[in-house]
C-alpha cells in the first residue's frame, strides 16, 4: 500500500519508519530546510535522532507530491495545525481515506480531531479514523512491541486498514468509538501533567497510583458526557495511554509536570523540552467542556489552575487534597 505520512515530527517519522518496512511511504515536513536536512543525514535529528530512515521512505516539503499515487494519508501534525492540513488536502480535490493522528482539542473551539474534520469536509464525503493508544514515538521507531486501536464510523475501514498496518510487534486493534478513542488521548496528557508534578514533589507511587485512578474517572465521566462509551476507556486508548503517559520516563507532559513541581516556570519550561506537550494546550479546553457539562474534573482543574491562572503547585495541591471524600464510583 502507498502511504502518504503529513507530518515529520517525532510520531510521524516513526510511523513512517515503522510503516516503511511493508508498504511504500512518503514522508511530508512543511519546511524545505528541514526536509533537506532529512536527505542529507537520512537521521531527523531534530524530533527522532539515533534512528535512521531507510533509503525507501521518499522525503519531500511538497504536499502535492506527498499525495501523489497515495491510497491512505496518516495526518500527523499537531492538533493546532490540524484545520489548516485538512484544508490544504481538500483544496488539492483530494478525498483520499484519512487516519488521524494527534490527540487533543482544538484551542478556540475545543472540538476533537473528528469535529474539524467535520467541519473541513462538511460538504464532502471523506472516510477517516482515529489512530491512538500507548505508544512513544522512539520505541515504535525502534520496533518494539506496542498496541494501538484505530477507531472509525465505518468499521469496516478501521478492520481492514488496521489489518493492513497491524504485525506481531505493532498490534492495530479496531473500534468504532471515535469519541472515546479522543477523549482518552487528549486528557491522558493532563493527567500525566498532574502525575509529573506529584513525582517531582516525591509524593510516591500510592500518590501516583490515586491520581492515574481518579484522573481516569474524569476521563471517563467527560468522555461519557461527550458520547463515549465507558467500556472504551478501559482499554488502550484509555487506561493504556493514561498509563503509560503517567508512569513513563519519554512522556513530555510528565516531564512538564516534574519541572513545574521543581519551581520552574511555564514559559522556560516549553522551549527545553522541544516538542509539543499537548497537555499543555488540551488543559484550556478540557476545563471549559466540564464546565459547561457540569462535570466534576479536580485533578484537571487543579492542572488548568497552575497553567492558566498561575496558582502556585502547592496551593493547586493542596486545594485538591483538602476536597470531602465522595462515593469512588460517582
Amino acid at each position: 500500500m502507498k502511504i502518504a505520512v503529513l507530518g515529520a515530527g517525532a510520531w510521524g517519522t516513526a510511523l513512517a519508519i515503522y510503516l516503511s518496512a511493508q508498504h511504500c511511504v512518503a514522508l511530508w515536513t512543511r519546511n524545505q530546510e528541514h526536509r533537506a536536512e532529512l536527505v542529507a543525514s537520512r537521521v531527523n535529528q531534530r524530533y527522532l535522532p539515533e534512528q535512521h530512515l531507510a533509503d525507501s521512505i521518499h522525503l519531500t516539503a511538497t504536499l502535492t507530491e506527498a499525495l501523489q499515487q497515495a491510497e491512505l494519508i496518516l495526518v500527523v501534525v499537531p492538533v493546532a495545525g490540524l484545520r489548516k492540513t485538512l484544508q490544504q488536502i481538500r483544496a488539492l480535490n483530494c478525498t483520499l481515506p484519512l487516519i488521524l493522528c494527534c490527540k487533543g482539542f482544538e484551542a478556540n473551539s475545543a472540538k476533537l480531531p473528528s469535529q474539524v474534520v467535520a467541519d473541513v469536509y462538511a460538504q464532502h464525503n471523506v472516510t477517516y479514523g482515529i489512530l491512538s493508544g500507548p505508544s512513544f514515538a522512539k520505541e515504535v521507531a525502534m520496533g518494539l512491541p506496542a498496541a494501538l486501536t484505530l477507531a472509525s464510523y465505518e468499521l469496516d475501514f478501521a478492520k481492514s486498514t488496521a489489518s493492513k498496518i497491524h504485525t506481531s510487534l505493532l498490534r492495530v486493534y479496531s473500534s468504532n468509538d471515535v469519541i472515546g478513542a479522543e477523549v482518552g488521548g487528549a486528557l491522558k496528557n493532563v493527567i500525566a501533567i498532574a502525575a509529573g508534578i506529584s513525582d517531582g514533589l516525591a509524593f510516591g507511587n500510592n500518590a501516583r497510583a490515586a491520581l492515574i485512578t481518579r484522573g481516569l474517572a474524569e476521563i471517563i465521566r467527560l468522555g461519557v458526557a461527550l458520547g463515549g462509551r465507558r467500556e472504551t476507556f478501559t482499554g488502550l486508548t484509555g487506561v493504556g495511554d493514561l498509563i503509560l503517559t503517567c508512569a513513563g520516563d519519554l512522556s513530555r507532559n510528565r516531564q512538564v509536570g516534574r519541572l513545574l513541581a521543581a519551581g520552574q516556570q511555564l514559559v522556560d519550561i516549553l522551549p527545553k523540552i522541544g516538542h509539543v506537550a499537548e497537555g499543555v494546550y488540551t488543559v484550556q479546553s478540557a476545563y471549559q467542556l466540564g464546565q459547561q457539562l457540569q462535570v466534576d474534573m479536580p485533578v484537571t482543574r487543579a492542572v488548568y489552575d497552575i497553567l492558566h491562572k498561575q496558582l502556585p503547585v502547592k496551593e493547586a495541591i493542596r486545594h485538591m487534597l483538602d476536597r470531602e471524600p465522595g462515593i469512588e464510583t460517582d
